[in-house]
């Protein structure tokens, strides 16, 4: 969704917060507040096309907010209209679908049950005409979801390859410009399956940039980069593609549909919803609650300890100089950061990283707090969608006899946290729009 122009909301509270002002409440109902802006069952019935005028409707959806955009499509279709299709989601986020076929998957890393996703993804657009539509609902975490091989490429190639960039800390778009180059699925591999029918595209966005090519990898959107991109990606991060994928990629036998392809003229798509979005309403939900909100960026990128120190030391500077903003406020951020595995790795997350990279740079200021989760509900490894942290939270580590420092080094963030009792738990939230991040600065 474009953004409007003009800085970062930030403005004057209508009063000022109350000294009694819980301040977990506060993150908890910001938190809150990003989610409920990309509730699918409300901001995608404003984007659906009309029906086709003579020919079918055929959905095919993919991600963590499948099974709710397909759910509001079926709540929104005309009965009378022919639809049907294949929507895709992570083990655990089903929810009930009267005229759509719902299927899972594994995530992050894709399974045999990906591979079988992507083939009835591919199955249900076969044989369509110039009279038909195709509706595609893409979401983040589709592209572990429809994980079909190139051919001549084995599942097991790609979950190797998924593992390490994983692991050697590649951001979304490069990982996702290497899973381009090796399925036979993604990179608007769909949509030209789908030709000679229509494509519209519903799109919620959870990657730094809101580029839809990037969302889910792209499986209905034409891609601009190469296979000598992904190669390139590979090389940066010292990992072996193997014979296969190197000779593919020599003389890009698995390039991708291009921009200007004819086959895929005249299809159409929608950006519904994006981390900016999210961000300016839980902007104005603080300010409605009396304090001043301050968007830092909605787009950041790097390793999540080197986040949570940036972010700290902005903090202590509102804190304790007042600068660049006055206290009492409320800073948001979102954004992708990453996390690259030194060695084996306890139970955590890049949210829960954060959290405790943040909670030791503030070395329990008196007046910070602080906390960070996925809008998915879900946080890599930690069975949990992210933590806080306040002021209390290194003396309470303390004298339980934690040492949070050897936590973070083993990267262990979540089980120090959830024996603080400070993770975050939602459950799938069946809506993603990347990470939320907000920090609660007091008065003196």
């Amino acid at each position: 969704m474009p953004r409007p122009p003009g800085p970062a909301p930030s403005s004057a509270p209508p009063s000022a917060p109350s000294p009694c002002a819980d301040p977990l409440a506060l993150l908890h109902r910001l938190y809150a507040a990003m989610r409920e802006a990309a509730d699918p069952a409300r901001i995608l019935p404003p984007h659906l096309p009309e029906p086709p005028e003579r020919g079918r409707t055929v959905v095919v959806g993919v991600g963590k907010s499948a099974a709710a955009m397909a759910q509001a499509v079926e709540a929104h279709w005309p009965a009378d209209a022919r639809l049907s299709g294949v929507v895709v989601v992570p083990e655990g986020s089903a929810l009930p679908l009267a005229r759509l076929r719902l299927l899972q998957a594994s995530h992050p890393v894709p399974d045999a049950r990906s591979e079988a996703a992507g083939r009835a993804l591919l199955a249900a657009v076969q044989g369509l005409g110039p009279d038909d539509l195709v509706l595609a609902l893409v979401s983040g975490g589709g592209s572990a979801l429809c994980a079909l091989p190139a051919e001549g490429l084995a599942l097991a190639d790609k979950q190797r390859l998924t593992r390490e960039l994983l692991a050697r800390g590649a951001t979304i778009g490069e990982i996702n410009t290497v899973r381009r180059h090796l399925s036979a699925i993604k990179g608007g591999r769909l949509a030209l399956a789908a030709h000679p029918a229509r494509v519209h595209s519903l799109i919620l966005s959870d990657v730094p940039g809101d580029d839809p090519a990037v969302v889910a990898s792209g499986p209905t959107l034409p891609d601009s980069s190469t296979c000598a991109d992904a190669a390139a990606v590979l090389a940066r991060y010292a990992i072996e593609p193997g014979p296969t994928v190197a000779a593919a990629w020599a003389d890009a036998r698995w390039e991708s549909p291009k921009p200007g392809d004819a086959r895929l003229a005249g299809h159409t798509h929608r950006l519904v919803a994006s981390a900016w979005n999210g961000l300016q309403a839980a902007a104005q939900a603080a300010q409605a609650a009396g304090w001043r909100a301050h968007i830092l960026a909605e787009a950041m990128e790097g390793e999540a300890r080197d986040q949570a120190l940036a972010h700290a030391a902005i903090a202590r500077a509102v804190a304790e100089r007042g600068v660049p903003f006055a206290p009492p406020c409320v800073l948001l951020s979102g954004g992708e950061p990453t996390v690259t595995l030194q060695g084996p790795a306890g139970r955590g997350g890049r949210n829960t990283e954060f959290a405790l990279a943040l909670a030791l740079a503030l070395g329990g200021h008196p007046r910070i707090h602080a906390l960070a989760a996925g809008t998915d509900g879900l946080d890599g490894a930690a069975r949990a969608a992210g933590a806080w942290v306040a002021p209390d939270t290194l003396a309470r580590a303390h004298a339980l006899g934690l040492s949070l420092p050897a936590a973070l080094a083993a990267h262990d963030s979540a089980t120090a946290l959830d024996a603080l009792g400070q993770l975050v738990h939602t459950g799938p939230t069946h809506t993603n729009i990347n990470d939320f991040r907000a920090l609660v600065i007091l008065d003196t």
